[in-house]
């Protein structure tokens, strides 16, 4: 019987599939999340209030990127046969990805280095 996650007997769909209609179902959500914070801070007037919105919205959108990261790497890693590269099994090993030309910006100016919290910080 079909479910409203599945479209499909989900006795009949493999673990990566349902694996896939789980991540979809959670970007979805995620999304709508986000436009529900945009919708309370457009009304709300207490600057505290705003600031841990904002700070919860942005934590959706860095879920929501991480959904995302995660089909598209399962999707691009899939073979010309059709059957996902990726399994429950193998979850550690990602697709490799092809390589693309270094296009020249001229000289490093400056060291980058990224911190987990996504904020960069200049250390040379």
């Amino acid at each position: 019987m079909a479910t409203e996650q599945y479209h499909e007997p989900a006795e009949q769909l493999s673990q990566t599939t349902r694996t896939f209609a789980r991540m979809i179902t959670g970007l979805i959500e995620e999304a709508e999340a986000i436009g529900w914070y945009e919708q309370r801070l457009s009304l709300e007037k207490d600057a505290a209030a705003r600031a841990i919105m904002e700070d919860a919205q942005k934590e959706e959108f860095k879920l929501f990127s991480m959904d995302r990261e995660f089909l598209l790497r399962r999707k691009i890693g899939e073979k010309s046969s059709g059957e996902s590269s990726w399994s429950p099994e193998t979850s550690s090993r990602t697709p490799k990805r092809q390589k693309r030309p270094r296009i020249s910006r001229g000289p490093q100016l400056t060291n980058w280095r990224c911190r987990r919290s996504a904020r960069c910080v200049a250390t040379g």
